[in-house]
């Protein structure tokens, strides 16, 4: 009876253990590079601190009309207006939530300087980004498509 018991509880660890790591890998699958919609950007979705973020790689026009590198010029901080925007931090703070879905994390829009609740969803090559204020029915999504 022992040995049966003993071979079960073994079982059970063994599955568990299992499972933790299929999570890990359904996690990670949001990992590389996406194209924002509209192709202006691309983000590196990677870990950062057990979670998941995100920064800008590639702009589809990286420069100024007058050749200079363009910046974070809307940032409501006026320190931190003369930052790249290629290499910004633009989405941080995700967790996995199960089922393809991220949740609890933030996302900044250059374009605004405004800072929004984010969460994402992931369905093929495709990554629903929905950003929002206070509750996710009022926000706005945009579909980034993952870069080969």
């Amino acid at each position: 009876m022992m040995k049966r018991l003993w071979i079960f509880s073994a079982c059970m660890i063994l599955l568990m253990a299992v499972n933790v790591d299929c999570q890990e890998l359904e996690a990670d699958t949001i990992l590389g590079n996406w194209l924002t919609e509209g192709g202006k950007a691309v983000v590196e979705i990677y870990l950062c601190d057990g979670r998941y973020c995100g920064k800008i790689v590639g702009l589809k026009e990286p420069k100024n009309p007058d050749g200079t590198d363009k910046l974070d010029t809307n940032n409501p901080d006026p320190s931190k207006r003369n930052r790249k925007i290629i290499g910004l931090n633009i989405v941080w703070g995700f967790t996995y939530d199960g089922e393809t879905r991220w949740v609890n994390g933030s996302i900044y829009d250059p374009d605004n300087g405004k800072t929004y609740s984010c969460e994402m969803n992931l369905e093929k090559d495709k990554l629903k980004v929905r950003g929002y204020i206070g509750i996710s029915l009022f926000g706005r999504t945009t579909v980034w498509t993952r870069k080969q």
